[in-house]
């Protein structure tokens, strides 16, 4: 695992929280569509479903918004981020910000969910 004050993990956790707190300030809460942030969002609809499709059994209006921000996050850079990292690396991170940031079933969902993606989608592993 990588550590703590690594910069690209201290990165994600900034993401992260920028898209949560876009969960509670729709409103006149700006993010340049240039960002990470910004290139998340624009992809968000489309992330939704993908992540819809890999848990089914929990509405997405249901997932904890901590949850929904990591996971957005995580198949943002599988699935559509420019210089990807190994996909081994991407949920390994996935997992350990939810245990820094959500409950103790985050964890195990993140990974679930983020495990049936790359089953689905062959092109992540490549």
């Amino acid at each position: 695992m990588k550590r703590r004050t690594d910069p690209r993990h201290q990165e994600r956790i900034n993401i992260v929280k920028i898209l949560f707190e876009k969960e509670f300030r729709q409103e006149n809460y700006k993010i340049e569509s240039n960002s990470n942030p910004g290139q998340i969002l624009i992809k968000r609809k489309v992330i939704d479903k993908i992540i819809t499709k890999n848990a089914p059994a929990w509405p997405i209006e249901q997932i904890a918004p901590i949850d929904l921000a990591i996971l957005r996050l995580a198949i943002w850079e599988l699935l559509y981020k420019k210089s990807r990292e190994p996909y081994k690396a991407v949920i390994d991170e996935a997992v350990e910000i939810s245990k820094q940031f959500g409950s103790q079933s985050s964890a195990g969902f993140i990974n679930g969910v983020l495990g049936s993606l790359v089953k689905s989608e062959p092109k992540i592993i490549n």
